[in-house]
């Protein structure tokens, strides 16, 4: 029996039968980079290649494609070209973008335009890949589903919309706060909860933390938790960016409003009409910006740069901030009418000091991705490492968390990382549990106390920083530091320092 056409099928992509593998193509100008991909997939997927973007078009033309593959530097029409032109003849194929280099300014503009799923980094890892590869199959499968099920609606009962609710959920989550990594009782479940709530009211929210926190992602979780859902969402940071340049992106320009523009530019505030737009770093945005945002925000008006004409766009605003607004207001610094505009609802992200909890999951799991990204297996973090990096107080938040688990990476030998493999400063950190903040190894230097306590307090922690990362060999520890044996093991007992036993070492320091 011949098969039927697939529900939704457009254009000139041919018919998919209903226990069919998924059909997924390939586009990359290199074959030794198809035949590697087709070999990691073609297991699980029906698979189809394409050496440029005009071959791949006859491809897509001739046959029924879930999801696209395509390397961004390419001759002739780039992988982002052909993606915007996949996105207008067939939208419902999801877009994946694999590149070797990662220039994110330009790139955060050109996977808007051409709406693409994912941006996977060269070189990838076969697991990867498939994980991505199903990943963006399901998600086809359920957008397919949702359409479908949106048509049954103008005839079935509402039950079926109960149905139809659960798979949107389904959609939402992938992008949602499921996302959002924390432990079981971690301090950010209370904000993640007020954000929840938030998400269903069409309203701005501004979210202070400091930088690193996570408010990015809390931004986004809220969006594709929204009733925008399906709407278009972009980001952008207005930290440290000139007024011109900050103008233009959010308002957009008219061609030849200034040298250089050889056509019109479209703002993320036309972009994302009926969407949601996050602008992080609003606090520094200088008086003559915060007018414009004011008008904006408050009026949904804006005026392209060259342009005499008003525009209008029915924008959701979600706003980040490191600093308190209402001390800035207080003090003049900032737009008051702007702030009330903007935090119509208000979140506050902890940062990752108060949320030890958590560490464990954030570390383990940047470990992962890292390994995975770099092709370097491992099996985790040892307990005594996690220890160590729990007790640290991480000014720099998530993102200085993520630079030190690359750097042990880097450095690592074997599968289980140990503590030898953490930064000193780190080691040489007393337990934030133990001190108070102002016992910081700069508030110790310039704070008070007598010379004696204020020296004994650095001995320690050098003292615990050496013996960690020598994994308690005492004769090392003692010729580094140009002390006897007996010399250190007077120092340890008198500061309480105890050897953390590694799972892995049955060997003794005695032994040592």
């Amino acid at each position: 029996m011949a098969s039927r056409p697939a529900f939704g099928q457009t254009g000139g992509q041919g018919l998919i039968m209903a226990n069919s593998l998924p059909t997924i193509l390939l586009v990359d100008d290199e074959e030794h980079s198809l035949a590697a991909m087709r070999m990691a997939l073609e297991d699980e997927f029906d698979i189809l290649t394409a050496l440029n973007a005009g071959d791949a078009r006859e491809l897509m033309e001739e046959h029924f494609v879930q999801v696209i593959f395509c390397d961004h530097r390419m001759p002739g029409t780039t992988g982002v070209e052909f993606l915007t032109e996949v996105r207008e003849r067939w939208p419902e194929t999801v877009r994946i973008i694999i590149t070797g280099y990662t220039e994110t300014g330009d790139m955060i503009s050109a996977i808007n335009d051409a709406g693409i799923y994912q941006f996977l980094t060269k070189p990838w890892h076969p697991d990867h890949l498939m994980m991505v590869a199903k990943n963006a199959t399901d998600l086809f499968r359920l957008t397919r589903d949702y359409d479908r099920m949106s048509l049954e609606m103008r005839y079935l009962s509402r039950s079926v919309e109960a149905k139809l609710e659960e798979q949107r959920k389904a959609l939402r989550e992938g992008m949602g706060f499921e996302t959002v990594l924390r432990a079981a009782n971690s301090p950010l479940n209370a904000v993640i909860e007020q954000a929840r709530q938030f998400a269903t009211f069409d309203v701005p929210v501004m979210i202070t933390g400091e930088n690193g926190t996570g408010k990015r992602n809390l931004a986004r979780a809220m969006h594709y938790s929204s009733l925008r859902s399906d709407k278009p969402y972009f980001e952008f940071d207005c930290a440290s960016v000139d007024d011109d340049i900050l103008e233009i992106e959010l308002f957009g320009a008219r061609r030849g409003a200034l040298s250089g523009i050889t056509s019109h530019k479209t703002g993320l505030f036309q972009k994302a009409d009926r969407g949601t737009l996050y602008l992080s770093g609003v606090c520094s945005l200088s008086a003559r910006l915060q007018l414009l945002l004011l008008r904006a925000a408050r009026d949904g008006a804006f005026r392209p740069v060259g342009s005499h004409e008003m525009r209008h766009a029915q924008v959701r605003l979600l706003t980040g901030t490191e600093r308190n607004l209402r001390i800035e207001v207080a003090e003049g610094r900032f737009n008051a009418e702007l702030y009330f505009a903007l935090s119509k609802a208000g979140l506050t992200v902890p940062p990752l000091r108060e949320r030890q909890g958590d560490l464990p999951v954030l570390a383990q799991t940047f470990l992962f991705e890292m390994a995975e990204q770099h092709g370097k297996p491992v099996s985790g973090l040892s307990d005594d490492a996690l220890q160590f990096l729990s007790e640290y107080d991480w000014p720099g938040n998530m993102r200085e968390l993520e630079n030190e688990v690359l750097r042990m990476l880097i450095f690592s030998q074997d599968a289980l990382l140990g503590p030898e493999l953490i930064s000193r400063h780190i080691l040489q950190a007393i337990p934030t549990k133990d001190v108070e903040p102002e016992t910081a190894v700069d508030r110790v230097l310039i704070g008070t106390g007598t010379l004696k306590d204020r020296v004994e307090q650095i001995e320690m922690r050098i003292l615990r920083e050496t013996l960690t990362r020598l994994k308690w060999n005492k004769s090392r520890a003692a010729a580094e530091l140009g002390l006897s044996r007996v010399g250190l093991r007077a120092k340890i007992e008198r500061y309480g320092l105890v050897e953390r036993k590694r799972h892995d070492d049955a060997t003794t320091s005695e032994e040592k």
